[in-house]
């Protein structure tokens, strides 16, 4: 847990970095959002082979060389690399790390333990990403420049850049999390080794798409990940803009606002832990129509502190709501395919989610579409989308473990 926080605290303070870098280029905002879309891109075109490649190794050595790869992403933003080609390859290292982050879950804990499990590594990497935000607006903030510009070593050791001492603080970062890596232990467990040819992981990879949207379980609770990541990964963004524009914030300031988020979303996550179990993991479906509801109110509020407390709501529905599937998800997964298997159909479908809205977003900044018109549709797309997945439950009969 620890080790994840790190790592992805690192990659969600990058985002704020490499954002600040694009501002400073003069680009415009909608190249903000292919930030994200390079990221996630990875997930999607890679998701057949990382499943494969944390079940044929062990598992915390795949974590230790995807961390690397992110490592040399930073370094190589560092060295002056293109914010969205660093950000490319931070998503191939993001790509490896998760199957095998969340397999090695399923590998210690069991059945009955996953929601806890489950409750903790959410905790840890949501955490990791609203913080990581925070982190981010701290080291592009004019308080830490000034201190770092004024650091005889930092300037006579390190490329000319506005922001290279944020990105050197990052690269220490992922080296902590490297080190920490090497502390994890193996479950020990083994799967039998599948062959990386081309073709025969495309058809497996299709193979398990068709097996886990097919079951009952496994398609309701893939339908409200796939939704909740999408419609999340874009609100990040919108949030910071919502935050600029009508709460007058700057962006190291709008980052701050999002640590209330992070409080919300380990509170909900520790209430899911304690009050829902496994066998009762759909009892929260109603929670996503919830969410949906809560996302217009953002319109209304023009003072920070009440601000606080609506991203702070926001996050316990969202920590409530998605721990229970996520951990569902993943009995299913393992049940019927194995663990790096899973969590690979989980991340491109999540992923392909989230790539489309992005998309979406950005061509909707792109068209200058006003603040208030992106809030209402994304959320008519989380109370639509959350809607049809509870009618779909009930047709199937509300099938359970």
């Amino acid at each position: 847990m620890v080790t994840q926080f790190v790592s992805a605290l690192a990659d969600n303070a990058l985002l704020l970095v490499a954002m600040a870098v694009l501002m400073a280029q003069g680009q415009a905002a909608f190249w903000i959002p292919w930030l994200k879309l390079m990221f996630n891109l990875s997930y999607v075109v890679l998701g057949p082979w990382v499943g494969v490649w944390a079940d044929n190794w062990p598992k915390p050595y795949v974590m230790l060389v995807a961390n690397g790869v992110k490592a040399l992403a930073c370094l190589g933003m560092l060295c002056g690399l293109d914010p969205l080609l660093a950000f490319a390859l931070v998503g191939v290292g993001a790509a490896a790390y998760a199957p095998a982050k969340y397999g090695l879950v399923t590998e210690l804990a069991e059945p009955e333990e996953l929601v806890s499990a489950n409750a903790w590594i959410e905790i840890s990497t949501v955490s990791a990403v609203l913080l990581g935000v925070v982190l981010g607006g701290a080291l592009v903030s004019t308080a830490w420049l000034q201190w770092a510009g004024g650091l005889h070593w930092l300037s006579t050791h390190l490329p000319t850049s506005t922001y290279s001492a944020s990105m050197a603080a990052l690269l220490c970062l992922y080296g902590l999390a490297s080190v920490l890596n090497g502390l994890i232990p193996g479950s020990g467990k083994h799967y039998e080794r599948v062959e990386g040819a081309w073709l025969s992981v495309w058809r497996s990879c299709w193979q398990d798409q068709r097996t886990l949207w097919r079951d009952p379980l496994g398609s309701v609770s893939l339908s409200v990940t796939t939704l909740f990541w999408g419609v999340g990964a874009t609100l990040q963004l919108i949030v910071l803009a919502w935050a600029q524009q009508q709460l007058h914030l700057n962006l190291s300031q709008a980052a701050y606002l999002q640590a209330a988020t992070a409080v919300g979303v380990v509170v909900g996550a520790a209430l899911a832990a304690k009050t829902v179990s496994l066998h009762k993991a759909t009892s929260v479906l109603g929670m996503g129509i919830v969410l949906g509801v809560l996302l217009p109110l953002m319109l209304w509020v023009t003072e920070w502190q009440t601000a606080a407390v609506l991203t702070a709501a926001i996050g316990v529905v969202g920590g409530w709501f998605v721990v229970p599937m996520n951990a569902l998800l993943q009995h299913r997964g393992v049940t019927l395919l194995s663990a790096g298997r899973s969590i690979a159909v989980q991340n491109v479908n999540e992923n392909a989610s989230i790539l489309l809205m992005m998309a979406g977003y950005s061509l909707m900044l792109y068209a200058q579409v006003e603040l208030s018109v992106l809030v209402t549709v994304f959320s008519v797309a989380v109370t639509l989308g959350m809607s049809a997945v509870v009618w779909r439950y009930r047709r199937l009969g509300s099938p359970s473990l």
